[in-house]
């Protein structure tokens, strides 16, 4: 816990100053279906979520939000996520204790638009609510200006992003916020919180590793995060984000409570373990997911890739558009799944889109490809 963070209230939680870290989960169930949602978000909470978060992008799951809200009230702590559908904030704020966005994706939409004023209609939004704001920032989806500044250190990048986002919620006087910079690198997650909590002692943090993958490896990517951090004092509120079926989510839970615990008794598992060989990334189930293969593909994809093990290689596999085709761009290998097709890519170049069962095969004859290339270098 970090004791020298200010307070921030959450619903029924407060986090900061001292309090207990709380857990966070997603909910995997499209918003617009309101029981599976509902249960899910309850069986979330059940498991000791302190704040569960869905994912709204239309008027529709706007809508449904309502009354999810309306069925989980005093039971849940609602947090939005709303990636790029900013001008959602005044519809789903009345509904929820936390908004979430993303500072990269608030350039996606009225590009001419300044950023500022698309954070001032959030906060005014959450201000008239009495919700939370989380700035949510991720390695694949900085701020493109701030990007171009730090082409060779992402974690500048994400820094510096979050860094301007806080100025500019300071500015329009709104403190009721937290911050969050992901990686699917660990050891960037480190860096760049180390580096923000030194720069703004005073903000809550939440921690994450951005598709930290199936488990177990997804787990180890956690806790080589999560463990020297929480251990400095330095995490508020963190998730767990794992590849899982839906009906699996609430084992986020269950594992960010125990590495909470463990750290908390000294029992760093983590230590000493070094990433390398292959390296497979894979994004967390959630509600933007558009076909429930992607979670078996990705399973498909570990165990395919096996052959190549001590390959330098990264493959990234990415469930939804929103995410996909940004965060796939530093992979030697990308593939983000879309309803009927997965997307492939080599780095950022586009190979095709294929079939749930015909991508399986080229992915393969694409690594084996590369494997031969690295091996003769």
């Amino acid at each position: 816990m970090s004791t020298g963070t200010r307070r921030v209230r959450i619903g029924s939680i407060e986090i900061g100053g001292g309090n207990p870290v709380a857990v966070q989960s997603m909910c995997a169930t499209h918003t617009r279906d309101i029981d599976p949602t509902v249960a899910q978000a309850r069986a979330l909470a059940a498991a000791g979520a302190g704040v569960v978060r869905i994912a709204v992008d239309s008027d529709a799951e706007a809508g449904a939000l309502a009354e999810i809200r309306r069925q989980t009230k005093g039971a849940v702590n609602l947090s939005v996520d709303l990636q790029e559908s900013w001008r959602l904030a005044e519809k789903v704020a009345p509904h929820v204790d936390k908004i979430r966005y993303n500072p990269g994706h608030l350039h996606h939409h009225e590009k001419d638009k300044p950023a500022r004023d698309k954070v001032a209609f959030v906060a005014a939004a959450a201000r008239d609510h009495g919700c939370a704001i989380r700035i949510g920032v991720n390695c694949g989806s900085v701020d493109p200006e701030v990007a171009t500044r730090h082409p060779e250190d992402s974690v500048a990048a994400t820094v510096e992003s979050a860094l301007a986002h806080c100025k500019i919620l300071d500015g329009l006087k709104f403190d009721r916020y937290v911050v969050s910079i992901k990686d699917s690198d660990p050891r960037k997650v480190v860096e760049a919180n180390r580096r923000f909590s030194a720069a703004r002692p005073d903000i809550p943090i939440h921690l994450g590793v951005t598709e930290a993958g199936l488990p177990p490896g997804g787990i180890i990517k956690t806790r080589m995060a999560f463990e020297p951090l929480l251990g400095e004092g330095i995490g508020d509120t963190l998730r767990v984000s794992l590849t899982l079926p839906r009906e699996r989510k609430p084992e986020e839970v269950a594992e960010g409570l125990k590495i909470i615990a463990d750290v908390k008794a000294g029992r760093l598992t983590s230590k000493g373990f070094q990433l390398k060989g292959l390296n497979i990334i894979s994004c967390p189930s959630c509600s933007r997911v558009e076909n429930e293969e992607f979670v078996k593909l990705a399973e498909r994809v570990v165990k395919m890739a096996q052959f190549a093990k001590d390959s330098e290689i990264t493959i990234a596999v990415m469930g939804c558009r929103v995410n996909g085709p940004g965060e796939t761009d530093d992979a030697d290998l990308g593939l983000w799944c879309g309803p009927a097709h997965v997307n492939l890519k080599r780095g950022p170049e586009k190979l095709g889109a294929f079939t749930y069962t015909e991508v399986l095969g080229r992915l393969k004859t694409e690594l084996e490809a590369l494997v031969k290339r690295y091996s003769e270098e």
